[in-house]
């Protein structure tokens, strides 16, 4: 690892942490340290830091805000990219170009204040464009393939390509990006429409209120651990067992809503893990349903 820093150093790669602990760069606040984590200045110092990387065949993970991932207590002896430099925001009529590394919310928000529609949903997602892509996060009937036009992707040869929506093969909560984790986005181009501003802002305001009601948000969590079934709600059938407020060490099933994993005293990722896969034993042995995990689980081979 320490050849890899002379090489960041040395060709201004950009910023590197060595020894992080992922606690405090994921939405559940656990996870072990990791031995270097870098964010390129921009797409070609990435593309440098990648080519190094496969040289020295280091095994890599690009993380967003980390509010889709649960990462194990064990050393990650890797690297973490950041890619929060990737941050440019340019309008074009009804649509923006953005860069990877850009805040969602900060997204919606700005795209409201210009009464353009289409990313209502996402006001209240807290992950970067880029994993929200990955996952086709979405909301309210909503969801990223529904709006995102086209992508700049870098592919496992380290190209620089553009991805159409149909190549994305969005779907719910699942995308061609991560079925092929090798490639990394770097921009999307987003279609929006006008709205009128005042109802944008209304529908968003009701939504908060929804989500500080019936949401654990004042906890670290991941969102959603499991994917709805079709035609049904993961948290009804873990509420119908009677699995709000199980307790596993210091993780709790969030007694606002059994959808929701919270960290409610200290949880290792064991803790977490654990509970997230006892639940999904007990909905296939009760109903014979295979619950889909939909938080991403990281470094735990």
């Amino acid at each position: 690892m320490s050849s890899l820093v002379e090489y960041i150093i040395d060709n201004n790669i950009g910023k590197y942490l060595e020894n992080v602990s992922m606690a405090k760069y994921t939405t559940y606040k656990v996870g072990g340290i990791a031995r270097l984590m870098v964010s390129p200045k921009n797409e070609k110092k990435l593309i440098l830091l990648l080519k190094e990387i496969k040289k020295l065949e280091l095994k890599y993970k690009v993380l967003g805000n980390g509010s889709n991932t649960l990462f194990s207590d064990s050393p990650y002896e890797g690297v973490i990219i950041k890619l929060d430099n990737l941050n440019s925001v340019e309008f074009f009529r009804n649509s923006v170009k953005v860069g990877s590394g850009v805040s969602l919310i900060h997204l919606s928000n700005l795209t409201i204040r210009k009464a353009l529609s289409g990313l209502e949903f996402a006001t209240g997602i807290p992950g970067t464009v880029g994993g929200a892509i990955f996952m086709n996060a979405g909301a309210y009937k909503s969801d990223m393939g529904y709006v995102v036009k086209s992508i700049r992707v870098v592919t496992p040869k380290l190209e620089i390509i553009t991805m159409t929506n149909k190549e994305l093969d969005f779907h719910y909560r699942s995308s061609f990006l991560q079925k092929h984790p090798n490639y990394i986005c770097l921009s999307a181009n987003i279609g929006l429409k006008k709205g009128n501003k005042s109802d944008m802002l209304e529908i968003v305001k009701d939504r908060k209120e929804r989500r500080l009601a019936s949401q654990p948000l004042e906890y670290p969590s991941a969102g959603s651990v499991f994917r709805n079934p079709d035609n049904l709600f993961a948290g009804k059938l873990i509420e119908d067992l009677g699995y709000k407020g199980l307790i596993r060490g210091g993780a709790k099933v969030s007694e606002k809503h059994a959808n929701f994993i919270i960290n409610y005293n200290h949880a290792t990722s064991e803790d977490i893990r654990e509970l997230i896969l006892f639940i999904k034993d007990s909905v296939k042995e009760k109903y014979n349903i295979e619950l889909k995990i939909e938080q991403e689980f990281v470094n735990w081979e």
